[in-house]
């Protein structure tokens, strides 16, 4: 009489116990999971808009060189309407979607204490600023503003203002990856504002 390999045996149980497991997850279908973008932003509760607007230019407008590497490369005043109750701190970034190697971050900036209803031009470039708030790390690796340089041809620059439930705890050397992820599930209210600017 022939003898059963048992190690033939394990391998073709195996072998079903992973093919039935591929079946029930296919039937099931995958997992959906939310993900965090600017565009899909969580905000808590009803949904609350503010307005963010700059001395220096209008919405959609072109941006002064003054506030570019052409000119004395400072950052613009910038003026937003009281945060919605509930607010601990506001959180600021700067990008461009249009440059060439993808998206490229000229200004992140976070713990705005909310007494603050606006910015004032010429931020230092300093990490920690005398208000508490904090500068994260650029695309250019540093802190502070570093304004519109396009290679070529007239690139869109995003200001976007995030109200926030919380005080964030990051370092001085977060980026916007960073600044976003822990933003994620603390936001009551954004406002945005676009300039354009063409080297």
């Amino acid at each position: 009489m022939k003898r059963t390999n048992p190690y033939a045996v394990f391998l073709i149980s195996l072998l079903a116990f992973v093919l039935i497991g591929c079946l029930i997850l296919y039937l099931l279908g995958p997992a959906e999971r939310e993900t965090f973008s600017e565009k899909t932003s969580p905000v808590i509760g009803t949904e609350v808009t503010m307005n963010l607007t700059s001395s220096a230019f209008a919405q959609g407008q072109p941006i002064p060189a003054k506030f570019s590497c052409k000119g004395a490369d400072v950052s613009p005043a910038l003026a937003w309407d009281e945060p919605p109750a509930g607010t601990k701190s506001l959180a600021l970034i700067m990008d461009d979607p249009d440059a060439p190697m993808g998206m490229w971050v000229h200004w992140v900036l976070f713990n705005i204490p909310t007494s603050a209803h606006g910015w004032p031009e010429n931020t230092p470039t300093d990490a920690i600023l005398p208000n508490g708030a904090v500068q994260g790390i650029t695309s250019a690796r540093s802190h502070g503003y570093h304004g519109p340089c396009p290679p070529s041809g007239t690139h869109r620059y995003f200001f976007k203002l995030y109200a926030l439930d919380t005080l964030l705890s990051l370092p001085s050397s977060a980026s916007k990856a960073d600044l976003l992820a822990a933003m994620e599930g603390h936001i009551l209210a954004q406002a945005e504002l676009m300039g354009t600017f063409s080297k």
